[in-house]
């Protein structure tokens, strides 16, 4: 089954895992709506298809106000997103998603994957966020750390949280928090059993 990024947020919600604030619109008039019950700008709307690269097409537009909500939403609704995953006959968006804005410092790439090659759940991290992973695999290998869970683990053993914290450069204040989202990500795949 595929789930569309405001449908894995919700399970991620569910799990205890912290997710932006914003809820999907089926129309420009339920954009604005919803980003003016989150309250100030910037919001970022993000067209909802099966699909990455999303950004790079244009499927994903920050907006600092209700007008730039409305074009963006406009923009997007009834369109059909083309991305490197689509094809060239894109993906139809029928909703988007509306969220508030963060102030962000740093981005990173997580994930939590089974293993084929090692027969287990791995963590895969790299400080290089904000871009396709892929490209930092073949680029930058050196920047992606692969952090394998001992089979049967009911929880995530403090070592493994200090290798992915420490690779993504984390100071050690975070790391309890940091600890708190990767419990939560492994829970969701174990209790759903789901690519998210």
């Amino acid at each position: 089954m595929n789930l569309h990024e405001y449908q894995a947020k919700a399970i991620f919600a569910q799990m205890g895992v912290p997710i932006p604030s914003g809820s999907v619109a089926h129309s420009p008039d339920e954009a604005v709506a919803i980003a003016e019950k989150l309250g100030g700008a910037p919001w970022v709307v993000k067209a909802e298809i099966h699909a990455g690269g999303r950004g790079k097409a244009g499927g994903v537009k920050l907006c600092s106000s209700p007008a730039e909500v409305r074009a963006a939403a406009q923009a997007l609704i009834g369109t059909r997103l083309k991305t490197h995953q689509t094809g060239a006959d894109g993906l139809p968006v029928s909703v988007v998603l509306v969220e508030g804005g963060s102030a962000i410092a740093r981005e990173f790439y997580l994930s939590l994957v089974v293993d084929r090659t090692r027969e287990c759940l791995s963590f895969i991290a790299s400080p290089d966020g904000g871009v396709e992973i892929e490209t930092v695999a073949e680029e930058h290998p050196d920047r992606i750390v692969t952090v394998p869970l001992p089979p049967a683990t009911s929880g995530i053993p403090g070592y493994v949280t200090r290798i992915l914290a420490g690779h993504l450069g984390l100071p050690r204040d975070l790391f309890p928090s940091f600890a708190k989202l990767i419990a939560g990500l492994h829970a969701c795949l174990l209790a759903t059993d789901a690519s998210l």
